[in-house]
This record gives C-alpha cells, sequence and structure tokens, in this order.
C-alpha cells in the first residue's frame, strides 16, 4: 500500500477511535454509580433490545484473535478452519434452550456470584480468579492479533500498535462502562461482518471465483473435517464452555428484559457466528493461493494490503472494531468481578457508593493495561485464545451442575475443582498438550471427576450442597 494511501487509512481508523470515544462519553449518562456503571442500566433501569444484545456478543467473540486466527488456520487447513468461530454460534444455540433463561432469572451479573449461590461464598474468590485470568489470556492474544494486522497496514511498529489499541480500547470504556460496550460494539459488530464478507469477496475476484479458487487449491481444503476431528472436538467443547460460562456473556444478559428475551439475543449471536467462522476460513483459503509462502498469520493482512484505499480502509476499521468490541468486553468483565468479589467485600462499601464507582472505572483501564507486556511475545493466537475457552470450559461444567444438579458434588469439591482446573488445564497446554489430548478435555474432566469422588465420598452434611429453589436448581435471586 503506498504512502498517501496509508495515510488515508490511517486517518480512517483514527476517525473511527474518535467517533468510538465521543459514544462512550455519551453513555456517562448511564454510569452514575458503580451498579448502573457494570450493567449498563439507567433511567429506571431500561433493558437493552434483544436483537441488539445479540449483536453485541457475536461482536465480543469475533475479535482479531477469531478472524485473523481463524484465516491464519485457513491458510494451513482449508476451510474446515471455520469450526474455530462456528462453534461459537453452536454453543450460542444450546446456550439459548438450557442456560439464557436461567442465567437471567437467577437475577445475577457475575459467574462467581451464580456460582457461589449455590457452591457457597467460598467459591467466589476462586471462580474470580479463573474467570480473570482466562480474561486476560484472551486480552493478550487479542491485542497481539490485533497489532499483527495493523502495524503492517498502517506501517507502524508492531509494540507501537499494541499500546495504541490496548489504551485506546481502555481509555473509552471506562469513560462510559457497560453500556459504552453496549453502544460501541453494536457499532462494532455491523463494521466487523461488513469487513469480512468484504475482504472475502474482494479475494475471491482476485482469484477467479469460486471455480477458480476451487481448481487452485488441494481438494482437502474443501473437507469440513480437514483440521481433525480431534480439533473440532476440542473446539467445539472450549468454544461452548466459552459461551456458557464467560463473564461479559452473563452481564449482557443481564441487560435484557426478561428470559425469553435471553434466549432470543443468543440465537440471534449464532445466526450470525456461524457464517463468519466460515467467511473468515475462506480468505485464509484464498490468501493461500494469493501469497504462498508467506507467514501464515498474515493470511489476512496482506489480502488487505492488496485491497484500494476505501474498500482497504472499511476493512481496517473493522479489523480495529473486533480488537476494540473484545478488549472492551474484557476489561468491564474482569473489572465487575474485582469490584463485587474483592472490594466490596473487602471495604464495605456498596454499589451506591461514590468510592466503587472511582474503583471500577479505574480497574477497567488498568486490567486494559496488564497485557501489553504479555502480547509482545504472543505467536499462535488461536491456540493462546483456545486456552482461555478451556479454563471456562471448566467452570461451564460447575454452572450446568448447578442448575440442573445442584445437590451433586460438594462445596469443597467445587473449589477443588477449579483450583485443579486452573493447574491441570495450563500445565498441560505448557506441556504441548501431551498423547495428543487436547487441554480443553483436561478442562472438562477435572470438574467431573472431583465432583464425582467428592460426590461418593461426601462426609459432613455440611459440606453437601443444599437444595436451592425450585425444581432443584437456583431458580431467582431468592436462591442467593
Amino acid at each position: 500500500m503506498s504512502e498517501p494511501n496509508n495515510l488515508i487509512v490511517l486517518a480512517a481508523t483514527v476517525a473511527y477511535m474518535v467517533a468510538l470515544s465521543l459514544i462512550s462519553v455519551y453513555a456517562l449518562r448511564y454510569s452514575r454509580s458503580a451498579s448502573s456503571y457494570t450493567s449498563g442500566t439507567g433511567h429506571g433501569g431500561k433493558a437493552i433490545p434483544a436483537f441488539l444484545i445479540g449483536l453485541l456478543l457475536m461482536s465480543e467473540f469475533i475479535g482479531t484473535t477469531a478472524s485473523v486466527g481463524t484465516a491464519q488456520y485457513g491458510y494451513q487447513f482449508g476451510i474446515s478452519a471455520g469450526w474455530n468461530v462456528a462453534v461459537l454460534g453452536i454453543g450460542f444455540l444450546v446456550f439459548s434452550f438450557l442456560l439464557a433463561r436461567k442465567y437471567k432469572e437467577l437475577g445475577e451479573n457475575t459467574i462467581s456470584g451464580v456460582l457461589s449461590s449455590v457452591y457457597g461464598p467460598r467459591v467466589k474468590v476462586a471462580t474470580s480468579v479463573i474467570m480473570i485470568f482466562a480474561l486476560q489470556i484472551v486480552a493478550v492474544s487479542t491485542l497481539a492479533s490485533a497489532s499483527a494486522v495493523l502495524a503492517p497496514l498502517l506501517e507502524i511498529d508492531r509494540q507501537l500498535a499494541i499500546v495504541v489499541v490496548g489504551v485506546l480500547a481502555s481509555l473509552y470504556v471506562g469513560i462510559g462502562g457497560m453500556r459504552s460496550v453496549i453502544y460501541t460494539n453494536v457499532i462494532h459488530g455491523v463494521v466487523i461482518i461488513g469487513g469480512i464478507f468484504l475482504a472475502m469477496s474482494f479475494g475471491l475476484v482476485q482469484v477467479g471465483g469460486l471455480s477458480g479458487l476451487n481448481a487452485a487449491v488441494p481438494p482437502e481444503f474443501w473437507s469440513l473435517t480437514n483440521v481433525g476431528w480431534s480439533q473440532i472436538i476440542a473446539w467445539l467443547v472450549a468454544g461452548a464452555g466459552a459461551t456458557f460460562a464467560t463473564q461479559y456473556v452473563i452481564q449482557a444478559i443481564a441487560t435484557v428484559e426478561d428470559g425469553n428475551k435471553a434466549r432470543v439475543a443468543t440465537i440471534w449471536s449464532s445466526v450470525m457466528l456461524i457464517p463468519l467462522g466460515f467467511a473468515a476460513a475462506m480468505i485464509g483459503v484464498i490468501a493461500s493461493v494469493l501469497y504462498p509462502g508467506i507467514e501464515s498469520l498474515q493470511a489476512f493482512p496482506t489480502l488487505i494490503g492488496d485491497m484500494n484505499t476505501f474498500l482497504a480502509s472499511l476493512v481496517v476499521a473493522g479489523l480495529a472494531a473486533a480488537a476494540f468490541g473484545t478488549i472492551s468486553a474484557l476489561n468491564i468483565g474482569s473489572a465487575t468481578l474485582m469490584l463485587k468479589d474483592f472490594y466490596m467485600p473487602m471495604t464495605g462499601r456498596t454499589a451506591a457508593d461514590p468510592k466503587s464507582l472511582r474503583f471500577v472505572r479505574v480497574m477497567t483501564v488498568m486490567v486494559g493495561l496488564i497485557p501489553l507486556l504479555l502480547a509482545l511475545v504472543a505467536a499462535d493466537v488461536v491456540k493462546v485464545t483456545f486456552l482461555a475457552k478451556a479454563l471456562r470450559a471448566a467452570l461451564a461444567v460447575l454452572v450446568f451442575m448447578a442448575f440442573y444438579s445442584p445437590r451433586f458434588g460438594t462445596r469443597t469439591g467445587a473449589i477443588v475443582s477449579i483450583g485443579l482446573a486452573l493447574v491441570g488445564t495450563i500445565g498441560w497446554f505448557l506441556a504441548g498438550n501431551p498423547w495428543g489430548i487436547d487441554n480443553a478435555y483436561v478442562a472438562l474432566c477435572v470438574p467431573l471427576v472431583v465432583m464425582t469422588i467428592s460426590h461418593l465420598f461426601r462426609g459432613a452434611q455440611a459440606d453437601a450442597v443444599p437444595a436451592a429453589g425450585s425444581g432443584g436448581g437456583v431458580s431467582g435471586p431468592g436462591a442467593r
């Protein structure tokens, strides 16, 4: 891309960032207390339409890690890489029927609050730790993938790109809170969808359409299972876990009017995520034909570099939107957990206290800055973010038990499950997934095994999990 064109793309990206900042300033009216800041409600607690929350959830999961990372795997394995994102859509579809209504009716907007309502207050801190850790891992991979795109396209240093994206995303969500995340991520969602399909369409024209592409790639690139059944199932386990038990999903669901709207919102997310995954994989397939021999992570950015200035500006804005959307959701999620599970219990302050609002604002910015250093050395963004999904899969197992079999296991078993899942999953990942067993299976099996053992050998009745709510599961604020 020539220097004048590069400056135009840079200007368009900066203009997009300025627009986000103005939206965040507008969202200040909904952030007069820590409660409204983290819930996104204001002026009488006005709920957000289900479709917008569906778009919000989609934009939070299709960040640069998903789009650029899926194109990276598409370059290597073909269209089957699309399952990396499509499984999230499948996860949301299951979520809509099994969990969406239950989450909304419980009245909690933190994952730790959901689990502690059944397993007791001791599990709250353990849940917060593993969730904050997982969200920070996602932030690292998001920053790494965003810099991989923006640095070469805008001709700026990669480290500078990481710092700019991290700082700006942290500041704008720090200003407006959850309501600014909702407003801006809805815009992000529209821009992301447009950018991915625009890039795919441009690439198809360059290779002579589907017929030209079909003639140029190996037949296995069109196989939906070329990446391997083991990988696809592992993606499904981790992806479903990410949708079932992620902090910012629960916060988003809490902003809709009722359980039915929560279900509709997650169905909308599913409908949008599945085609987006395969479109991103198609970009990787196209890049494998147009740019053989390049680093796979550069598949998407290299294709953008060949687009004309106007189209490139739209796609780069879309990828910047993907990064900002994900990071803002991660920041508000982590800050909410720190507020409700650490700051308020330790200080005795309420969400209405002005100091609580000041704390959560500062933490929203701080948790966005912490991952910057690690992002400088992140390489395989899909594997890094996949680890974070796997960690959340362990919490998803406990969530299902809490809602559908709350008397199974013990409170101590729940705490031990979280600790062992955190250590075991990360250890398995660092060991390179021995014997070809993915770390997602470790995250899934650890709580199942530990809770089963604790159930079979539970002794003191005080440690047993009591029945709660109607039908044996948690069911509303009274269950807390």
